[in-house]
């Protein structure tokens, strides 16, 4: 184990909201030059608004997304997505262009929210909650452990 990786994993466990973030922050599965490693996509049922979410972030390009089932768990929605950018401007681009491609698929024009600080853009489609962090944010927030309920665990690209 490398350097990076044992500070990644002693700042992790005893994370102190109040520092700023650092490199050992970011998750342990990106490489030392910060790029995710290649990984299959989640699919969603073929013509569905979950299949079209995760279709368009494969297309931005977004990284480590993750889908979690929460129908029987929440009345919120039927499916909630985490997905990160590599920066603000790729955070409010992939918001944006999914917003467009809902609208343009027939479904109710989603409401967007977050998009004028980028770190952290909420896009609700209705029957899909989708989140977008920069690594950084997402890393602090950890929805997918709080989502998870400890039952199953989340789907993610690396399981798929």
């Amino acid at each position: 184990m490398n350097s990076m990786q044992t500070l990644s994993k002693q700042t992790s466990s005893a994370r102190n909201p109040s520092q700023p973030f650092t490199m050992a922050d970011i998750s342990e599965n990106q490489t030392p030059h910060g790029d995710m490693p290649k990984q299959e996509p989640i699919k969603g049922e073929p013509g569905s608004l979950h299949a079209l979410v995760l279709e368009s972030l494969d297309e931005d390009q977004a990284q480590d997304i993750v889908s979690i089932e929460l129908i029987g768990k929440s009345s919120i929605a039927d499916y909630m997505v985490v997905a990160s950018g590599r920066s603000t401007r790729q955070v409010a681009s992939m918001a944006a262009k999914m917003a467009e491609r809902v609208k343009k698929a027939g479904y109710d024009s989603p409401r967007v929210e977050g998009l004028p600080a980028a770190d952290w853009v909420l896009v609700d489609t209705g029957d899909v909650v989708v989140h977008l962090f920069r690594p950084e944010v997402r890393h602090f927030y950890n929805l997918e452990r709080m989502w998870g309920f400890g039952d199953d665990a989340p789907v993610s690209k690396a399981e798929a």
